[in-house]
């Protein structure tokens, strides 16, 4: 029998029960529903999360471009609620909910629930090409980030080092897939090392030759803000030697490049660095959330939830932030961003505390105070709804704003710090290439494979 890792019960003495509240999933939305919770007196909080940190992805790429290193942006769950007397965390993966016993599968042991909140994000969608995965990752974890920080530098490291023109101009190529925020900060970001600190660093090439594709099918970057931010944007980009293509789709991605097709015209791009920005994907414990319960699952399956943010026919049971289609405000469901994930996270909580206490809430709204993207030094795009505007003032308010919604003070310190010596020096301090390089060969390895191949 599964070994049950219990929280506070009733006594035999007859002592209220105390309100078990389980959050699957460590990010903005459940992280933000705990700290709401911490100072309920009448309920108990157990966190499930596979990772012992939450990870603030939004500056994620600059973890993929050298610019911080992840310790910067991760803040240890423990940590983060070690001062909530009713919380505790446990380092464990969720795999299955058993809807009647009201317990949360772990992969060892399982946990009882009296309100359930699910908070598991999602992962990279490839649109049905599932085989583009290891050839063009893309940046949801550290783990992602690291590794595409190792195929940005190892592919300078391995141009340096070959004598073959035609490769050599296919690993200064960069080409991303996808030109929504995350998209636009990579190419970016590896526009400026490109032409910034790296410049002076290598003798054999020009780091300034490098080229950057930012590919997007829509006919925009950042799609969802304004025409004229977007227009904004894509003039900076091309200002720092970015090549974007829109209106393109990607029809095939091999070690050697991608398939390009826009309208009638198929173009073949030599490039050996390719990442993906292109879409988000539900985490698996929707798909087992729908069998549970017969909920509702979208394309992209993610859960379609109540007003509340609860699953039809299961009150108790609450979806928020990438895993949640909230389908009741907008004639499009809310996007999946931290800040959404945020407000949900709050707004469950308060319900829950409202519930404690024989009340109820309306339904969720989402106060939208606007969206910021950042291109490049001294270059962003910000969308208040209040007013728009782009450039410095907007980079300024976007650094302020992430500088604000990192969670611990020391990483809040460490960053601020790092991004000022960046900015004055213009370096790069967490040029690092760490794992074992398999996908880029050198000029000797290559040789070595083509003559084995014809053999």
């Amino acid at each position: 029998m599964a070994n049950t890792l219990s929280q506070t019960k009733s006594s035999a003495s007859g002592k209220a029960q105390r309100h078990q509240v389980v959050i699957v999933g460590g990010g903005f939305g459940g992280l933000y529903a705990a700290k709401a919770l911490g100072s309920a007196d009448d309920v108990d909080v157990t966190i499930i999360d596979r990772r012992n940190f939450h990870l603030f992805q939004p500056l994620l790429y600059q973890v993929a471009t050298g610019t911080v290193s992840p310790a910067d942006i991760a803040s240890p769950l423990r940590v983060v609620v070690g001062r909530n007397k009713n919380t505790q965390v446990i380092h464990r993966k969720a795999v299955d909910i058993n809807t009647e016993d009201q317990t949360v599968m772990l992969d060892e042991g399982e946990v009882s629930y009296d309100t359930l909140l699910l908070a598991t994000g999602g992962s990279h969608h490839y649109f049905g090409n599932d085989q583009w995965k290891d050839i063009a990752p893309g940046l949801k974890t550290v783990e992602d980030a690291l590794e595409i920080r190792r195929r940005i530098f190892s592919a300078f490291e391995k141009a340096e080092q070959e004598t073959d023109a035609e490769i050599q101009k296919a690993l200064l190529t960069f080409v991303i897939v996808g030109a929504g925020p995350t998209g636009v900060e990579l190419a970016g970001a590896i526009a400026e090392i490109a032409h910034g600190p790296m410049r002076k660093d290598f003798s054999n090439i020009d780091t300034t030759q490098t080229k950057i594709i930012l590919v997007e099918g829509m006919d925009r970057v950042l799609p969802p803000y304004a025409p004229d931010l977007s227009a904004d944007a894509q003039k900076s980009l091309e200002d720092l030697g970015v090549t974007v293509r829109t209106k393109a789709l990607v029809t095939e991605v091999t070690e050697n490049g991608v398939s390009l097709k826009q309208g009638d015209n198929t173009e073949w791009v030599s490039a050996k660095t390719v990442l993906w920005a292109a879409g988000v994907r539900a985490s698996a414990m929707g798909k087992v959330l729908s069998d549970r319960t017969g909920v509702e699952l979208d394309r992209a399956g993610r859960v379609v939830v109540e007003p509340d943010l609860s699953v039809a026919g299961h009150p108790n049971i609450f979806v928020v932030g990438d895993l949640a289609n909230f389908p009741h405000q907008g004639e499009r469901p809310l996007p999946g961003v931290a800040p959404v994930a945020m407000q949900e996270g709050e707004y469950v909580a308060k319900l829950i505390k409202a519930r404690q206490a024989g009340n109820d809430l309306p339904q969720f709204v989402y106060n939208d105070f606007g969206s910021m993207a950042v291109i490049g030094r001294n270059s962003a795009v910000a969308d208040l709804k209040f007013t728009k505007f782009s450039g410095p003032l907007a980079w300024f308010v976007w650094i302020f704003a992430h500088i604000y919604y990192l969670i611990e003070f020391d990483n809040k310190l460490v960053v601020l710090l790092q991004w000022g010596w960046n900015y004055f020096t213009k370096g790069r301090g967490a040029r690092l290439i760490t794992g074992e390089d398999t996908r880029i060969m050198s000029p000797s390895e290559a040789q070595e494979k083509a003559a084995t191949s014809a053999s």
